[in-house]
């Protein structure tokens, strides 16, 4: 343990692996925070609480059975000269997912349409193993890259930890933001479309880098600042 403390490879190694965690987890804190604004406003601090606390235990799960990751790049049947393997179908189960999702809830705000959830516990269930099943997808190739960067379990475990208390603390700011701003939920939809087709393209061995999404977003999410801030000099000028 002294040892882990004490090693500026293992420190920096560790600090570096957290830090990318939590940028791949942005994607999975957007649809966490739209996800759970269908339900009433008491359920939904427990919502997301719930649903990231049981992605950590199925993250770690997913650390240790390590072996069972790297084998579903496994071919398990050929089409041609295409392989397609597990994580194929579950990359692209998820982008399909995703892509419905984004599409039904822009047409839901730009048809002025009220979705009425129930608050029978059944809705929180729902929202709950949605978070649940995005972040399974989410995590591959989170979890591939912490095996391509760290050798030591407990390090990997350690970094996932960082993030998804990040993403906890988070929560609640960004998805009182994303609420209280339709232009910004807007572009957080948008966002979740382009990783839905990114995850799509991944399991057609067509891979796009995430990088390219994360400044798309970041440069239309800078000008939607802009835009904010200068509605509010108008508002108080006014």
């Amino acid at each position: 343990m002294i040892d882990y403390l004490t090693n500026p490879q293992i420190i920096t190694g560790f600090l570096t692996l957290a830090v990318l965690e939590i940028v791949l987890g942005i994607d999975n804190l957007i649809f966490l925070s739209i996800v759970s604004q269908k339900l009433p406003p008491e359920h939904r601090k427990n919502a997301r609480r719930i649903g990231l606390a049981l992605a950590l235990i199925m993250r770690v799960g997913l650390l240790f059975a390590l072996t069972w990751i790297i084998g579903m790049t496994t071919p398990i049947m050929m089409f041609g000269e295409f392989g397609l393997s597990w994580r194929d179908v579950v990359l692209g189960v998820g982008g399909a997912f995703l892509i419905y999702k984004g599409t039904m809830e822009i047409h839901t705000m730009t048809e002025g349409e009220e979705e009425h959830v129930s608050i029978k516990h059944a809705g929180m269930v729902s929202v709950i193993l949605q978070i649940m099943v995005l972040d399974l997808v989410f995590s591959l190739d989170s979890i591939v890259t912490a095996v391509g960067m760290v050798n030591e379990l407990p390090i990997m475990i350690a970094a996932v930890v960082v993030a998804i208390m990040v993403m906890l603390v988070a929560a609640e700011p960004v998805s009182a933001f994303i609420n209280d701003h339709p232009s910004v939920k807007m572009l957080a939809l948008s966002f979740l479309l382009l990783v839905g087709v990114a995850l799509v393209a991944d399991a057609a061995h067509f891979h796009i880098p995430r990088g390219y999404l994360y400044v798309a977003i970041a440069f239309s999410m800078f000008v939607e600042a802009m835009n904010l801030i200068v509605s509010k000099k108008k508002k108080k000028s006014g």
